[in-house]
């Protein structure tokens, strides 16, 4: 199939076509892809596994926000294909060498409208209020100092299984082949000292907990007798706490207190923990899977205790509500650490080949070549 003419903007719908009838304006994409995150969100609420399978695609599409990676997730499912693997725009496979196959369909993701913060937006913002689909940071991500969001819009995307040309390589599914548990210790801990705490494994916590966050002391306790799987798996979980529930956490007060709701901080930390192991190459579905499978009933739980008064008096949140914000926190918690730990996979965003090479990359593979056919892989083709 050939590739669209290299003159067609990122927001071509269809590539090498022109669209039929008007084009959508932004208002009305901003509302449809809002409803499709509910609609994703209530159905991850109803269908077991369905967290599970969103934390997966996390792990993949790390460098995206939550609510991007769950509409990317339903906009594939929707065409019978398989998860995206690399997603980028018009332009930005252009640069890559590759081309967007005629006739492909865009995917349609949020993204931020920006301006300096001397620019008063305030008009802009009044008139264009942040969407509910608009994901909202952990506490260890920080705002840049130069510039500030006036508004949202819908941009399209296309994943490397709609593109044809240049080489490329793309991750191969890493579990059990990924980092080893001592290197990535050090990572975790590289970043528990960037965010101004401190690691001590200890005997204190002996068949009390495995692992404990001190705000006041600014340490992270972590069992001295466990393995050294065991030992990074908790060190993540804690890392979990320390960037969701500290002290300052407003958003968290969106649904109760972390000692109201105990149960949903539980599910956040060990949701930060599975992600950021399955990105490097571990898989802790056994040891993580009934934290996970509770997550449905805790949402439920907390929009069931702020339907019958909120403690902190803030306006009750729907499940939607509170099931969108905990997807925000956990996914926005995981980029920051992974940015600093840096996993063999390229987060769902493309590199050149000359990345692959510098980084001696074995899990990676030749270049995608071909139309990718529903419900099978890209064809790959070697070198």
């Amino acid at each position: 199939m050939a590739p669209a003419s290299s003159n067609h903007p990122d927001s071509k719908e269809e590539a090498g076509r022109r669209p039929a009838g008007p084009r959508p304006s932004n208002e009305d994409r901003l509302a449809g892809l809002t409803q499709q995150l509910e609609t994703l969100l209530e159905n991850a609420i109803s269908t077991p596994g369905r967290w599970h399978m969103l934390l997966d695609t996390s792990a993949t599409l790390w460098r995206y926000s939550g609510g991007n990676i769950a509409l990317l997730m339903a906009q594939m499912e929707e065409r019978g294909q398989q998860q995206p693997l690399l997603v980028a725009g018009f332009r930005e496979w252009e640069r890559h060498g590759r081309n967007v196959l005629k006739g492909e369909h865009a995917l349609w993701v949020l993204a931020p409208r920006t301006a300096g913060k001397n620019i008063d937006a305030t008009t802009e913002t009044e008139a264009k209020p942040t969407p509910a689909i608009a994901d909202q940071t952990s506490g260890c991500t920080k705002e840049t100092d130069l510039r500030k969001i006036v508004g949202w819009r819908a941009q399209a995307v296309f994943d490397v299984s709609q593109t044809e040309g240049q080489p490329i390589y793309i991750p191969r599914p890493m579990v059990d082949v990924g980092s080893s548990p001592m290197g990535l210790w050090s990572s975790l801990v590289n970043f528990v000292q960037k965010q101004g705490f401190d690691v001590e494994r200890s005997m204190s916590q002996y068949g009390l907990s495995s692992g404990y966050t001190d705000f006041a002391g600014r340490k992270i306790q972590i069992g001295a007798w466990l393995g050294q799987e065991e030992r990074v798996a908790v060190l993540a979980h804690e890392l979990g706490h320390t960037c969701l529930h500290g002290p300052d956490d407003k958003l968290g007060k969106l649904y109760g207190s972390v000692l109201d709701h105990r149960g949903l901080a539980e599910v956040e930390a060990e949701s930060v923990a599975y992600m950021v192991l399955r990105a490097h190459g571990i898989d802790r579905s056994a040891q993580s899977g009934s934290y996970l499978a509770g997550w449905a009933d805790q949402v439920v739980g907390v929009e069931h205790s702020s339907l019958l008064g909120s403690p902190t008096g803030i306006e009750p949140a729907s499940r939607i509500e509170i099931a969108r914000s905990t997807l925000a926190r956990v996914t926005s918690a995981c980029r920051s650490i992974l940015e600093v730990t840096q996993p063999r996979n390229l987060g769902g965003k493309p590199a050149t080949a000359g990345v692959a090479v510098a980084w001696d990359r074995v899990d990676l593979t030749g270049p995608v070549s071909g139309h990718q056919s529903n419900g099978t892989a890209p064809k790959i083709d070697a070198f």
